[in-house]
């Protein structure tokens, strides 16, 4: 029995190992569209809107792959899912590197939808199984926390290696500037591919064969399971949540590198800096992440969320009202509303696991497909482009009004919708 228990807790250390190395790739593979779009921006003189469509491709291929992902880790497991996705990975960065060489916006907006479903499929896999191996509450919470602030490694590093690369943008800088970072995240793919294949990953979520049979007799249905996942008000409400907290997440990051490789404008730092800057937002996430992971045995998701939801508000109001005035730190100089830009990633780091926890609890055999909702809903990144429109109607810094309205409704969430109608499955 002693033997039994120990071989159980050393294959769940490599699965949480696996799941770790997963959620950084999520999130370097991600961020690589905000220093894409400053790039596209300059090299084909457009708008702040269409300057974001490769973020927002990346986020419409969740809305179409969410719930067939869902799908896929219900019948065919978490460990087919992720190798699939690292798959799918590969070849949507390799789309995206073809764009440098061809100089073409479109090829990369379609390499990075192309690599939007690989990271929803990845996502698909690392919330559900860290939270399953947390054994859910708190403790799943904790675990996917520490995983996420893996992530925000990937997030932090991006912008920067990308920053570090390209140097100072001009109208001459092109996508083939961004192609050793670009090779980079090939070659994590494909060493994630290996590992992954010999990783032995718990499969607690695939459909019995009693669940085959009876959707094979009609018994079942994917309508069927959808409506009976939303039919939980807390988890309807927290997709909802999701849908705005990703708008948040990348849009404040992504008008700030805007804001500050703007020529001429008010706080133009050139994208060597911006880069550095906006990376500093990601390892904000990282900070806040391991103290949520640190703390989350203790106090729950509800109040980390409400708490730092709050916070993110006054911090918005503060970079949009800030004196316009550079300020050095770290022998970077840049202007001060970005220092509370920054400081806004401390709140969104235990958002995403937190609105997940919460939204999740009490689903029981209906985790996967609330996965796949959930992952569905992270489309919501298709409105980053309408903060770019926002910015060029009244510009950069008053387009983080819409931030600061969707970060009133995660409150509302953490609140009061996160308790609506909780239920056992």
């Amino acid at each position: 029995m002693e033997t039994i228990e120990k071989n159980q807790k050393g294959g769940n250390v490599i699965a949480i190992a696996t799941m770790f190395a997963l959620f950084f790739m999520i999130a370097f593979v991600t961020n690589f569209a905000s220093p894409m779009g400053v790039i596209a921006k300059n090299q084909f003189n457009a708008s702040n809107a269409l300057s974001q469509l490769g973020n927002a491709a990346n986020f419409v291929a969740y809305l179409f792959m969410g719930i067939p992902g869902g799908l896929i880790l219900k019948r065919k497991g978490y460990k087919f899912t992720a190798l699939a996705a690292v798959a799918v990975g590969f070849a949507g960065v390799g789309v995206q590197l073809v764009s440098g060489y061809a100089s073409s916006f479109l090829v990369y907006v379609i390499g990075a939808f192309i690599a939007g479903f690989s990271m929803c499929m990845l996502n698909l896999v690392v919330n559900p199984m860290l939270n399953t191996l947390g054994g859910g509450g708190n403790k799943g919470n904790q675990l996917v926390q520490f995983g996420c602030s893996l992530n925000s490694v990937g997030a932090t590093l991006s912008p920067a290696v990308l920053g570090w690369l390209i140097g100072e943008i001009t109208k001459d800088t092109s996508f083939i500037k961004a192609a050793p970072a670009l090779m980079i995240a090939m070659g994590i793919f494909a060493v994630a591919f290996v590992v992954v294949a010999f990783s032995r990953i718990p499969e607690p979520h695939m459909e019995t064969a009693e669940e085959k049979a009876l959707r094979l007799s009609g018994g079942s249905s994917v309508v069927k399971d959808i409506i009976a996942t939303l039919k939980f008000p807390h988890f309807t409400l927290g997709a909802l949540a999701i849908f705005f907290y990703i708008v948040i997440e990348v849009g404040v990051p992504s008008m700030g590198m805007l804001y500050m490789t703007e020529v001429n404008g008010p706080g133009y730092v050139g994208g060597a800096v911006a880069g550095v800057v906006c990376g500093a937002y990601w390892f904000l996430m990282m900070i806040g992440r391991l103290v949520g992971g640190v703390v989350g045995g203790k106090v729950s998701s509800r109040a980390q969320t409400t708490f730092l939801a709050t916070i993110g508000i006054a911090l918005l109001l503060a970079a949009m009202f800030a004196p316009v005035k550079m300020i050095t730190i770290f022998g970077k100089e840049f202007p001060l509303s970005m220092a509370f830009m920054v400081a806004v990633g401390l709140c969104t780091s235990v958002m995403w696991g937190g609105i997940f926890n919460m939204a999740a609890e009490g689903l029981g055999k209906y985790v996967p497909m609330g996965s796949g909702i959930f992952m569905a809903m992270v489309f919501g990144g298709i409105l980053i482009p309408v903060q770019g429109m926002l910015a060029d109607k009244i510009g950069i810094l008053n387009s983080y009004w819409l931030s600061i309205a969707l970060l009133a409704y995660v409150l509302f969430y953490a609140l009061i919708g996160s308790k609506l109608g909780q239920k056992k499955a």
